[in-house]
């Protein structure tokens, strides 16, 4: 059996698939050789375990005790708040202890107790200093704290974490160009189709020949709109009255007319030729359907009244023929003989018949008299102010006409009202009023005090300045006789 280092021994592979013993690993290449000073690392012993232990990477001085600030925070008097236990003078760390502290260092020199080491100590105020090398190690004992201490090599530094190559990418590395492109050329294409479907790419270019005489032509060719006929509103009753009317008017040479108005008058009616008649007849029923339409007439009677055919009514004309107006049933009827009806024993057309109808006695309701209200008057006294206003005389004069409406409101409820009231205005430095009360009333009632001073609330005068004024406003109400 041949041991190690013999000739003929076949090596193992060592970890990481070394090929011969002691060969570095890939791991132990990445690792880098620390070659500087090495560094404190402190371990904090309380009630018989470490509580907290650290490797002070960046040589600087080390603090212990009660100030927040110190390097280890320990509750412990016997310490100032910022005691340098580990000082770094220099490139050498030195350690500090007072005589209240024990512990033990092993040095080049052995392992000697701190008490033993005073008289070997520099003397640095009240406390010892002793320096240390990098083998130094050991522990001080500060009231119920052990600190434990020994130099380390400093940790290797850790590199800076840096994002994966999929993220560090972007967006973009994460798009699949392929189906996009696919998706964009087919959503071109389909909304090409339908641009064009809706678009006028489509339609026929229109040639040159056609000018502006053709356009012309071809509107001449456009057939005219059918001619729309409007029904004309035809009142039978109105076409049948006149029929009637027509007929009865004709002469009939004498009869009862000739003996009721005498052998001159019959002369004169029975020269009344038809065309005299015709427009007699047109002429009342004109006056009829005037009628009708006063009285509230429908849709017939103001479509006869619309007619153009119906001549205007001339009563005076009518008056001065020498046909007779006969009683009949409803219509107006023309007779055949008799004279003219004539007011008052004269001749003439209808402006004879002036004659009125007197009563023989009369009788008088009485004169209408209207009972109106009391009238109520405000007379402004003279206005105080605690910082002189120019316009406040005018402004408070353009209130009186308010301050009687208001006040005759307050009539109307009491006629009895009379009264005296003060309204204290706060004017702000801008010639507003921000506050007006009421601060006298002598009978008046609330409701008339509160409305004048909401009057003099929203009044507006010139600008005081400074801080504002306040004004005192007298108004007297009295009753005018």
């Amino acid at each position: 059996m041949t041991g190690p280092g013999q000739p003929g021994m076949t090596p193992q592979a060592g970890p990481g698939g070394a090929s011969r013993p002691g060969q570095m690993t890939a791991v132990m290449r990445a690792m880098s050789v620390h070659t500087g000073p090495k560094v404190l690392r402190i371990g904090l012993v309380q009630g018989g375990r470490v509580v907290e232990e650290r490797i002070i990477k960046q040589r600087t001085t080390v603090t212990v005790g009660s100030n927040e600030r110190a390097t280890f925070v320990i509750p412990s008097q016997s310490v100032p708040p910022m005691f340098k236990l580990f000082e770094l003078i220099g490139n050498d760390y030195h350690l500090n202890f007072l005589d209240g502290m024990a512990g033990r260092v092993a040095l080049a020199s052995g392992i000697t107790d701190l008490a033993a080491l005073r008289g070997q100590a520099k003397k640095v105020g009240a406390a010892y200093q002793i320096k240390l090398t990098e083998e130094a190690r050991g522990k001080v004992v500060i009231g119920e704290t052990t600190f434990l201490f020994q130099f380390v090599a400093p940790p290797p530094v850790q590199p800076r974490p840096q994002l994966p190559l999929a993220v560090k990418a972007g967006i973009a590395a994460q798009i699949d160009w392929s189906l996009t492109i696919i998706a964009a050329f087919s959503f071109l294409l389909h909304f090409g189709v339908v641009g064009a479907m809706y678009s006028d790419w489509m339609d026929p270019v229109v040639g040159d020949d056609l000018n502006v005489a053709s356009l012309v032509d071809m509107m001449k060719n456009i057939p005219p709109p059918p001619v729309t006929e409007t029904p004309t509103d035809v009142n039978p009753n109105a076409t049948a009255t006149a029929t009637a009317t027509a007929a009865a008017s004709k002469p009939s040479g004498g009869g009862a007319g000739g003996k009721a108005g005498g052998s001159g008058q019959s002369k004169g009616a029975g020269s009344i030729g038809d065309k005299q008649a015709a427009a007699l007849v047109a002429q009342a029923e004109a006056m009829q359907m005037q009628m009708l339409a006063a009285l509230g007439g429908g849709s017939a009677v103001q479509g006869a009244l619309n007619r153009s055919d119906i001549p205007p009514v001339d009563l005076s004309g009518a008056a001065a023929s020498g046909a007779g107006v006969a009683a009949g049933t409803g219509d107006l009827k023309v007779g055949g003989g008799g004279g003219a009806i004539q007011g008052g024993g004269k001749g003439g057309g209808l402006g004879g018949l002036g004659g009125g109808t007197k009563g023989t006695s009369s009788t008088s309701a009485g004169t209408e008299r209207k009972v109106e209200g009391p009238k109520g008057d405000a007379q402004i006294g003279g206005s105080t102010a605690s910082v002189p206003v120019s316009d406040a005389d005018r402004v408070i004069a353009g209130l009186r006409g308010r301050f009687r409406q208001c006040y005759q409101t307050g009539l109307n409820s009491d006629p009895t009202m009379s009264g005296k009231v003060v309204i204290t205005a706060k004017v702000d430095p801008n010639g507003e009023v921000s506050r007006a009360d009421v601060t006298q009333n002598t009978g008046l009632s609330p409701q008339v005090a509160s409305c004048i001073a909401n009057v003099v609330k929203r009044a507006q005068f010139n600008p005081p300045g400074g801080s504002g004024s306040t004004l005192n406003i007298p108004v007297t109400f009295v009753q005018q006789k």
